[in-house]
């Protein structure tokens, strides 16, 4: 299996706002019986008109939000839907803890930070190893970096494809 490699990451900012739960953008409940890769296609919508779209139309990006993206969460499918739409990582305030565990677990990159100065549509080089935010104007952001290994488990695609190669857990 190959790795992901964090240390280059590139990518639109898609911007959000604060407080935005999965029910928000992601959830199935809305859409009964429909696939992970319909929801992709109108996630976010509830937030913002042909969000889902706009991303798609650049092929990808990075989500950039304010505080507790993912609060009160615990469905794993709002990752899963993510990673459809080809979010490359999430880069927050700060993150509701059960969706930054859901997100590392599922191979989903993300960090913290202040993001209030990050502009949507703006392009990032994100070092999601060392926390280090490179914008368009050559300006840097540090974000608090991941513990090691939390990065190992994201390279590998998450927890699952992590222990399939290493039930042992040796890192």
């Amino acid at each position: 299996m190959s790795k992901i490699d964090l240390s280059c990451v590139q990518g639109k900012v898609f911007l959000l706002g604060d407080h935005i739960n999965t029910d928000l953008h992601c959830s199935g409940k809305y859409l009964p019986n429909q696939s992970a890769e319909a929801i992709a296609k109108l996630a976010f919508d509830k937030l913002s008109a042909g969000f889902a779209s706009n991303i798609a139309d650049a092929d990808g990006g990075i989500l950039v939000a304010g505080e507790n993206f993912g609060i009160n969460s615990s469905r794993e499918q709002a990752v899963h839907i993510m990673r459809i739409m080809n979010i490359r990582g999430i880069i927050a305030k700060s993150f509701g803890r059960q969706f930054f565990r859901n997100a590392i677990n599922n191979g989903m990159p993300v960090l913290e930070c202040d993001t209030s100065s990050l502009l949507d549509g703006e392009i990032l080089n994100v070092n999601f190893s060392t926390g280090k935010i490179m914008r368009e104007n050559l300006s840097t952001i540090e974000a608090i970096p991941l513990p090691n290994e939390m990065i190992k488990l994201i390279e590998f695609g998450g927890l699952i494809p992590f222990l399939k190669e290493h039930p042992d857990w040796k890192f």
